[in-house]
């Protein structure tokens, strides 16, 4: 009678349970009708929502019935995807189950009914083909990356497949640790599972059971399509279960039915699999029965469990993973008394591809919004498939191609796509300098052909692996820079229709290399063969055109006689003209200078306060550029000691184009107004011969770059009071050029290989040749061109082209990441995330995890001087230029983070890392 008793409490306790979940959606239920004109509660009690504002891609083409979605027209290369929030999740559950269902039901009378594919995330799910089954449903377990607050769903067109269609869209949260996806770490980052199968053993009657009986709305189906043998019993029994050590938590209502063998040695289940690959098998078993079976577990002959054991009144799983496998059997093995099962689980496991880099994606964003188009990027630029435009080699951007399209300059933002191999950006309208691409180390392939670029700038002396650099049909000018025939691996250069002329690098002369050179002024390898073209640029070389024919007529050979005795004498009265004006032009050269001098190197002299070397004076002082100490994108920079014996760094460009002069007169005007003890000093200049040359003063230990990212004797010696005096040296020399100068001087390129240290380690901002002046004093910014160097460029300057000195104060915070980190703005050590310093670093030191400061500092740093120098290097790469210091304020926070640190080390208070 007492155990009647209890069998009808639990049954009562059952049924009040199962009225009480049914009163609400459990919380972090999404349920999406698609296509419903208002949202509706269905007969269990569950709110479905209309799907239209999920839906993340611009349903331009989208219309609905009163079933379903369908796309008619879908591009293949576009897919159709919804954005699903994850933050709705119940008690931040580690993973999620997400349900999509499709039906077509010859909605449009065609009997045509779609194929497509569907993905979420980065990983292909399922291949949708309704011409089989239709409806479709597919149930998906995702683990939740905390980072993200949405997931993708994506349908993606197939070739020929139709319109793809979508019925509806349900996401649940999992228990915690459910499937193995936490405890599992490698299977949790690196697979989702796609049901297959989910029985309820023993269960031969009515509908599938789901919530509200399953608190998360699994679906359990019956158990009679899955008969393992006639000879086995259906149970339901029910029994009070304690289900505290199965994770999956299973309903109480699947784990009172049980298939029990009662008359053979072995219980087998059979399971067809749709293809080859890689399965998660859960087994449920709850004790219902009076006695504690015994039994093996065997999953394709493989022994999984021996003398398992389910003891009365508990519950327990088994969860194993098998590789390679395209059909499943499952064995229970009498040992004593009757096996038994309750539930079973398959699961596809399907890999999820990783990520591209947020640095990646960045950067690929702003460069849509620079094309003025929609090219439909959206997602992850490399899974499930790559983006229109986009090439990928796993999750890495290994091509780009944007092609006639109106991009007019090459912005800072190329510069973060350092896995390219290939760039195409033939007729885009650039014009100006080729700039913005010396990070793009791995570039094989450069099609910058059919554009307005007239120089060549200083970025490919990085670009080491380059092999086709295709510049046909632009404006270039000038002599073809030395630094193409340094590139070991190129084998294609075409220059063809630009205006180039005088000698080719002789480095360029080599088999394995293809020149193409015609449509220029003049270019060639022989020196002599242009000289006339170099000092009178205005005059153009002839060109004949020779006409060839098999038979030519008499009539022919007549006109041809003409026609070469006319050009002889056009060429004879053409030298004769080419004398009178070389004699005309030396004489006027000679009368209005008496010298070497340009006009502009006049005006220069005129104007500055620098001293002025010959270049005969500089060849002297470096022994004819003999020791060489540096070399940057302006050119090489040589050892000098002048008559005084003053040692001097003198940098001699190698771009003497337009922009060139500009930046050398800049630079030489700037630095000629400006004095201070933290600016690297101007000894002088020359410009003559051609050549631009500037002479600094000499600072021994070289640039902060060189000492903190070269080798690790160098690096050891900047430990944090001498990373926090660089850092103070430069803060101040930049104060000074905002506030101290007049007219006020914004740097704009502020990075740690123009920060230049002296054998004390004091340092000095040196290189002004982008800096901009702020004539008005109450001006706010200067509208210009973006000039910088990826990873310290400012993203509010690169937005809006107006540069403030806020942008200094953003690059200044790159160079102090710098210095905590120890590693550079760019890089491809780590996780991809961390490719970008300023993305991956900045959330951890706003939570004050220091576990990210340079290895080399541990145990050597004051905790409170970090987290000062570290809260304002935070606040300096704020991506709103309003929410950054001024270097003036910069600089107070620096310098008392430095006397914290000090005091701490001459009171002995314990330093901590």
């Amino acid at each position: 009678m007492a155990k009647h008793s209890d069998t009808l409490l639990i049954i009562f306790t059952t049924i009040v349970t199962t009225a009480s979940l049914a009163s609400a959606d459990p919380a972090g239920f999404l349920s999406l009708s698609c296509c419903s004109p208002a949202p509706f509660t269905d007969s269990s009690n569950i709110s479905w929502t209309p799907d239209s504002a999920y839906i993340s891609t611009d349903p331009i083409n989208s219309t609905s019935t009163t079933s379903l979605r369908f796309f008619p027209g879908s591009d293949p290369r576009t897919p159709i995807c919804y954005g699903l929030p994850l933050n709705i999740l119940h008690n931040n559950a580690a993973s999620v189950l997400v349900r999509p269902s499709f039906a077509y039901n010859n909605y449009d009378g065609l009997d045509r009914a779609p194929l497509f594919s569907l993905s979420l995330g980065t990983a292909t799910a399922a291949s949708v083909n309704l011409a089989e089954n239709d409806p479709v449903v597919e149930e998906l377990v995702w683990r939740v990356d905390g980072s993200k607050n949405t997931l993708a769903l994506c349908l993606h067109p197939v070739e020929g497949g139709g319109s793809p269609v979508i019925s509806s869209i349900e996401v649940r949260p999992l228990p915690e640790g459910a499937y193995g996806l936490v405890s599992d770490e490698d299977r949790g980052k690196s697979s989702l599972l796609r049901k297959r199968y989910r029985i309820n053993c023993g269960y031969v009657g009515g509908a599938p059971l789901r919530y509200p009986f399953d608190y998360y709305d699994r679906i359990w189906d019956v158990d009679q399509n899955f008969w393992p043998t006639r000879l086995s019993t259906e149970f339901k029994i029910p029994v009070q279960l304690e289900l505290s050590g199965v994770k999956e938590s299973p309903p109480v209502e699947v784990l009172q039915t049980a298939r029990v063998l009662v008359r053979r040695d072995t219980l087998t289940y059979y399971f067809s699999l749709e293809k080859s690959g890689d399965y998660y098998v859960v087994l449920h078993f709850a004790g219902i029965t009076p006695v504690s079976p015994t039994f093996d577990v065997l999953i394709n002959d493989n022994s999984v469990s021996s003398n398992y054991s389910v003891k009365h009144g508990e519950a327990s799983s088994i969860l194993y993973s098998v590789k390679g496998i395209d059909s499943l059997r499952i064995m229970f093995r009498n040992v004593s008394f009757y096996p038994q099962v309750n539930a079973i689980e398959i699961y596809e496991a399907i890999g999820i591809p990783l990520e591209c880099s947020t640095t990646t994606v960045s950067a690929l964003k702003v460069i849509e919004q620079s094309t003025g188009f929609d090219l439909g990027w959206q997602n992850d630029p490399c899974s499930p498939t790559a983006w229109k435009h986009v090439g990928c080699d796993g999750n890495l951007v290994t091509s780009l191609e944007l092609v006639n399209m109106d991009l007019r300059v090459i912005s800072p933002t190329f510069g973060d796509l350092i896995d390219l191999k290939k760039l195409d950006l033939h007729n885009t309208s650039l014009s100006g300098e080729i700039m913005n691409l010396g990070s793009l180390q791995k570039l094989e392939i450069l099609n910058l052909s059919f554009n307005k670029l007239t120089s060549f700038g200083s970025d490919f002396d990085t670009m080491v692996n380059l092999q086709i650099l295709d510049l046909q049909n632009n404006s270039l000018e000038g002599a073809v820079p030395e630094v193409l025939g340094n590139l070991k691996n190129l084998r294609l250069l075409n220059l063809e229709n630009n205006k180039l002329r005088g000698v080719l690098p002789e480095s360029l002369n080599k088999k394995s290399l293809k020149v193409r050179t015609s449509g220029n002024l003049c270019l060639s390898f022989s020196p002599s063969t242009c000289n006339d073209v170099e000092d009178h640029p205005s005059i153009q070389i002839p060109r004949v055109t020779v006409f060839n024919a098999t038979e030519p007529s008499v009539q022919t050979q007549k006109h041809t006689k003409m026609i070469i005795v006319g050009a002889a004498g056009a060429v004879c009265c053409a030298l004769v003209i080419v004398g009178i004006v070389v004699c005309m032009y030396t004489r006027k050269r000679k009368r209005d200078y008496g010298t070497s001098d340009t006009r502009a190197e006049r005006e220069m002299k005129s104007r500055s306060v620098a001293q002025v070397f010959t270049y005969k004076e500089i060849k002297a002082a470096t022994n004819n550029f003999k020791d060489i100490i540096g070399i940057g994108g302006f050119g090489s920079i040589y050892l000098g000691k002048l008559s005084d014996g003053k040692l001097v760094a003198v940098k001699v460009r190698v771009d003497k184009t337009q922009f060139g002069a500009d930046s050398f007169f800049n630079e030489v005007q700037v630095l000629s107004q400006v004095r201070h003890q933290k600016l690297v000093q101007l000894e002088g200049f020359c410009y003559e011969s051609k050549q631009q040359i500037l002479v600094y003063e000499y600072l021994p230990s070289r640039s902060l770059a060189d000492n903190l990212h070269g080798s690790d004797s160098k690096k050891a010696t900047l430990n944090w009071a001498c990373r926090l005096k660089i850092a103070v040296d430069a803060a101040k020399g930049l104060d000074y050029l905002h506030n101290g100068s007049n007219p006020r001087i914004i740097h704009r390129d502020v990075k740690s290989s123009n920060i230049l240290l002296d054998l004390d380690m004091n340092a000095k901002v040196g290189d002004f040749g982008l800096s901009k002046q702020v004539p008005q004093a109450d001006a706010t910014h200067v509208t210009t061109a973006v000039k910088g160097t990826a990873g310290y460029l400012d993203p509010d300057y690169y937005a809006t082209h107006q540069l403030t000195e806020k942008s200094d104060v953003y690059s200044f915070g790159v160079v102090l990441l710098e210095l905590i980190c120890g590693r550079e703005p760019l890089s491809h050590a780590g996780n991809p995330d961390s490719y970008n310093l300023v993305l991956w670093a900045k959330p951890y030191l706003q939570a004050g995890a220091f576990e990210i400061v340079d290895e080399s500092l541990k145990g050597g740093f004051d905790v409170e001087s970090m987290r000062k120098a570290s809260s304002i290097a935070v606040r300096c790469v704020e991506r709103d230029a309003s929410e950054r210091p001024t270097m003036a304020e910069v600089l107070a926070e620096l310098k008392e983070a430095y006397s914290i640190h000090l005091t701490s080390l001459s009171s002995g208070v314990e330093t901590l890392s």
